[in-house]
């Protein structure tokens, strides 16, 4: 039977998760640092070595256990604008957590407090993080992640740091795809609403439309690619921009569901009927997706599953004493599949 937690801190013997809270790492960090294994940066071996003499420390064989027969302890740092694809990936780390014996943490941050968000969340005992979208892709959090040795898995990114494991979708293919479906239905001029510029997923579903246009034979102006940020907000003003064109777009491709949403939004006001007068259709399937009217037609990014595999993932590292590393565990960067889902708002264009 496992010992509680108050009743180990009343031997006053240290653990592997003061030596961590002392040195401001992660346990993970402090059995690497014992262990001689992995990549610890210098400034960092020197925190943990400082801590274990400080606390007196004696390393055995059943502190070297990474979470000392506690629970594993994962965060989840966001700042994600959507509550739909939100809500979605919190359903899945919950998920995945309560059936391998996993606590779940959560942090928000803003933009400006990110180290603040950091420290905060690894005030405590954290063993590693889950970063999902946009955070994925903050060069800031990651540095200040790996430089407390905390393994992390980022989701949704193009351009995952080699000491990181990663969940996406073929971004770029996905957004292929939905541009040929509209071009096989008939539609000559299609607009493209961007998602968020400092995402590498946005890059990959703008190259992914580009790439389409071209093999279709399609115009592929500058004109019709109008900025968003992936905020319901962003996509009404980017697809009041394409509609006030000399020559409008006959459908709209936006890069997530919520700018899907306002672009039909915009349509009704102006009287537009949607999908005759205007093709619609979005990227990640959320629940938003059919909940406005008509249905969205849309990519289907299964983030659920992906909110699942990013916990397994890091739950596979940290069991196996590793560093969260590729080439540590079996699939450090997993991709899943993808699909396109069709409901109402797409359509062939209007004749004439």
């Amino acid at each position: 039977m496992k010992e509680p937690r108050s009743s180990r801190r009343q031997h006053n013997v240290p653990t592997v998760s003061d030596v961590a809270a002392r040195a401001g790492v992660s346990p993970m960090t402090v059995s690497r640092v014992i262990n001689d294994k992995g990549s610890v940066r210098a400034a960092t071996r020197e925190r943990v070595e400082e801590a274990i003499a400080a606390l007196n420390y004696a390393p055995n064989t059943a502190a070297r256990m990474l979470a000392g027969g506690e629970d594993m302890r994962i965060g989840v740092l966001h700042t994600n604008p959507s509550f739909f694809y939100f809500s979605e990936f919190l359903v899945g780390c919950l998920d995945q957590a309560s059936r391998q014996t996993v606590q779940i943490v959560i942090e928000k941050c803003e933009t400006g407090t990110e180290i603040a968000a950091i420290e905060h969340l690894t005030r405590g005992r954290i063993d590693g993080i889950i970063l999902p979208p946009p955070l994925c892709d903050s060069a800031l959090v990651l540095e200040a992640l790996h430089e407390r040795g905390i393994p992390v898995v980022a989701i949704s990114t193009g351009r995952a740091p080699g000491w990181a494991l990663s969940v996406s979708i073929d971004d770029r293919q996905a957004a292929y795809d939905m541009t040929r479906h509209l071009g096989d239905l008939g539609h000559r001029r299609i607009g493209f609403i961007t998602g968020a510029p400092d995402q590498t997923a946005s890059a990959e579903r703008l190259e992914g439309y580009r790439t389409a246009l071209v093999d279709l034979d399609l115009p592929a102006t500058d004109a019709l690619v109008a900025d968003g940020l992936f905020t319901y907000r962003s996509g009404l003003d980017a697809t009041e921009r394409l509609l006030d064109l000399p020559e409008p777009p006959s459908a709209i491709f936006a890069a997530n569901d919520d700018m899907a949403a306002a672009a039909i939004a915009v349509a009704h006001r102006r009287g537009l009927d949607v999908p005759r007068d205007l093709a619609v259709v979005g990227f990640d399937d959320s629940a938003l997706a059919t909940t406005i009217w008509p249905e969205l037609t849309t990519i289907r990014q299964p983030v659920t599953d992906m909110a699942r595999m990013a916990v397994e993932l890091l739950v596979e590292a940290l069991r196996l004493d590793k560093s969260a590393a590729p080439g540590e565990v079996a699939e450090p960067h997993v991709q899943i599949g993808y699909a396109l889902i069709r409901r109402q708002s797409d359509a062939p264009p209007r004749a004439g």
